[in-house]
């Protein structure tokens, strides 16, 4: 990081996100988004008196996922501890999660910004349940609040914390880490992600210090923090902060704080506990946890190629830019949108292969179709790569008719905004509209003739040597087929009847 600030910036990442489970950590419960309120609970999650938690498998084969595509160690003993605090979203008084013996361990995570590579040190991976939601009454949050009404539907469903290590050193790679840690989530299936419904929810811890001084300075947690926009927002201003008090000679509180979104501004909410102050102990109605590693490697043959190892293929394979093929394995659904694509257009190359150039070409062609025309529409409308109006089959119809001359470009782009509002594949949209391509080069000839006897002064500028002549010229056919025209045969056959004048 450059010394264009007063103070260096040391942060870290807390990250809690809600496994893609069918039923919740310790009860039969669903764990659907939404629902009316207090409806996905039973005595379990509840916590009422007499019931005994079970743990669900599939948290611990996902929490182990994670784990291991965060490259870190698995515990092969791990308990449960009751974390202890009053707040009325916890109905049980107290949060089942892990203290001193964490699922995973000592991983790390790579990132790249403005060129440059750095490792971010992955402290801990460790299961947790849920909390329940408070849902405000008289305002959108806490602060102005006239009353709060607690729904338990979240209650019990299953988390993992991924907490960095205090790596951080700009608000770059803070958005550079999350972006990157929400990929690998995807990519392995153990979250679906959704910011929007809580999936997946960022707290960051930050801090100032002198440059050169290499005790960390006092840091304050930020919450609430929904959104790559709101993550950014919200570190720009907590820097700003803290370094305005540092400045003026003051002292930092450590506090947890909380992201206002209408406000613009972090806003104390409490003095920041210690571990201590929560009173963990093991939880005595779950025993430890004891993983073998015959369970390990079956977890791990599950994982599937990571973003990183994707790009690298995309690269080398097809040839792709770095650019185009970061920004598609940046999400998974784009990733297999292009995967299929390929596949359909007949360039689906196994990893480690060389593409042939007609292939690279091929593929360059879907590549700029996704990341300009439909990355586009879809940005504008509800659906996404995985409900994308055009499929990829469809998409490589619409490119195997350019390829074979059948429309022109600026005729594509026309069909391709149908396709997307109709679902139809090119074919037909072309068919029904007769946006067939003219290819005839007699029919193109005569128009061509036509176009130079009706403007003898453009004919007369371009034979003086002025270049504009020639796009108004081409311009003209264009307009007299109604865009049709094969373009390369126009110019041809303009620069042919150009000569004999």
């Amino acid at each position: 990081m450059e010394r264009d600030f007063d103070f260096e910036i040391v942060m870290g990442l807390e990250v809690h996100v809600e496994l893609h489970t069918k039923s919740k950590i310790f009860c039969g419960c669903t764990t659907e988004f939404g629902g009316d309120q207090n409806t996905h609970v039973c005595p379990v999650c509840l916590g009422l008196p007499g019931v005994l938690p079970v743990l669900n498998k599939q948290v611990v084969d996902y929490a182990m996922k994670a784990g291991l595509a965060l490259n870190c160690e698995i515990a092969e003993f791990s308990k449960f501890d009751r974390k202890n605090y009053f707040y009325p979203d916890l109905p049980k008084a107290y949060q089942v999660s892990q203290y001193d013996l964490p699922i995973a361990k000592d991983g790390y995570l790579d990132i790249e910004v403005g060129g440059n590579p750095k490792r971010i040190g992955i402290t801990r991976v460790h299961m947790e349940e849920d909390a329940g939601k408070l849902v405000h009454g008289g305002a959108a949050n806490l602060a102005g609040a006239e009353y709060s009404m607690a729904d338990y539907n979240r209650t019990g469903v299953p988390l993992i914390e991924i907490v960095s290590e205090p790596d951080i050193r700009s608000i770059e790679e803070a958005v550079a880490y999350l972006e990157r840690l929400k990929a690998i989530l995807e990519y392995t299936e153990v979250s679906d992600c959704k910011m929007e419904q809580g999936s997946l929810r960022c707290d960051a811890n930050v801090s100032l210090r002198p440059w050169g001084q290499k005790e960390f300075g006092t840091k304050a947690e930020l919450k609430n923090m929904n959104s790559f926009k709101a993550l950014q927002r919200a570190l720009e201003y907590e820097v700003e902060r803290q370094a305005e008090i540092l400045r003026d000679g003051g002292k930092i509180l450590q506090e947890t704080r909380m992201w206002d979104e209408a406000k613009g501004m972090t806003i104390s909410l409490r003095s920041k506990e210690e571990a201590h102050d929560y009173r963990y102990f093991p939880e005595p109605d779950l025993v430890p946890l004891v993983i073998s590693r015959e369970w390990v490697d079956r977890v791990k043959a599950t994982l599937p190629e990571m973003p990183h190892v994707r790009k690298e293929r995309l690269v080398h394979t097809y040839g792709l830019p770095a650019y185009d093929a970061g920004i598609i394995t940046g999400s998974k659904a784009m990733a297999d949108y292009f995967d299929s694509a390929c596949k359909a257009f007949g360039v689906d190359t196994p990893s480690g292969v060389e593409a042939d150039d007609k292939a690279k070409e091929r593929a360059k062609q879907i590549s700029n179709y996704m990341m300009g025309e439909l990355t586009r529409l879809l940005n504008a409308s509800e659906f996404g790569y995985l409900n994308s109006p055009v499929t990829p089959e469809n998409l490589v119809g619409l490119l195997q008719l350019l390829e074979a001359g059948t429309i022109s470009t600026k005729i594509a782009k026309t069909v391709f905004e149908d396709m997307f509002a109709t679902g139809k594949p090119a074919k037909a949209i072309v068919e029904e509209k007769g946006l067939v391509q003219i290819s005839d080069e007699g029919a193109i000839a005569s128009i061509v003739r036509d176009i130079l006897t009706a403007n003898p002064s453009v004919v007369a500028d371009f034979k003086a040597g002025k270049e504009k002549a020639m796009g108004f010229l081409v311009g003209q056919a264009m307009k007299a087929t109604k865009g049709k025209a094969n373009p390369g045969l126009v110019n041809k056959l303009l620069k042919e009847e150009l000569e004999k004048l």
